[in-house]
């Protein structure tokens, strides 16, 4: 008898030593409990987290979809929000096409990109535009599901 109480003692106590209290302290407020985040407000991971940092272009093309147009937008709200944050937006090309087209093109998606953000009220000296072309894929391999991925203005914060 005394072996089996013994034994069942030995289960709860092993029971409750696997069991883990939740963690209350890590990312809640003061109040209510709520739970905020740990990433920095007018941060890039902000930016790509909470808004979006890229928009897409179909093939060959710099013209802005209405999805695109919903990301920018946000990003225009995010960066009046941040008034001290500048970036820079990456224009990109898939692979196909010479060096110096998608060089090109890539500027275009890139500006593209600055003026709907410039038309949007963000300030013009805020916003810096560069093109890498074809040169730093998201997303390397050759098909329509990778040239997709690669085809984009993304949005960095400086």
């Amino acid at each position: 008898m005394r072996m089996k109480i013994l034994s069942l003692f030995a289960a709860v106590l092993l029971v409750s030593a696997c069991e883990t209290a939740p963690d209350t302290s890590a990312n809640q407020t003061g109040t209510g409990g709520a739970q905020t985040s740990s990433i920095r407000p007018g941060s890039q991971e902000d930016l790509a987290v909470n808004v979006g940092d890229r928009v897409f272009f179909g093939y060959d093309q710099y013209n802005l979809s209405p999805e695109a147009r919903g990301t920018l937008d946000r990003q225009a709200q995010w960066l009046q929000q941040y008034r001290n944050v500048t970036v820079t937006v990456e224009g990109h090309a898939d692979e196909r096409g010479t060096r110096e087209y998608n060089l090109a093109l890539g500027e275009r998606r890139a500006n593209s990109v600055k003026n709907y953000l410039v038309a949007r009220g963000v300030g013009a000296n805020r916003v810096k535009t560069i093109s890498y072309g074809k040169e730093r894929p998201a997303v390397v391999g050759s098909g329509e599901a990778a040239w997709a991925q690669n085809r984009r203005g993304v949005t960095v914060v400086d």
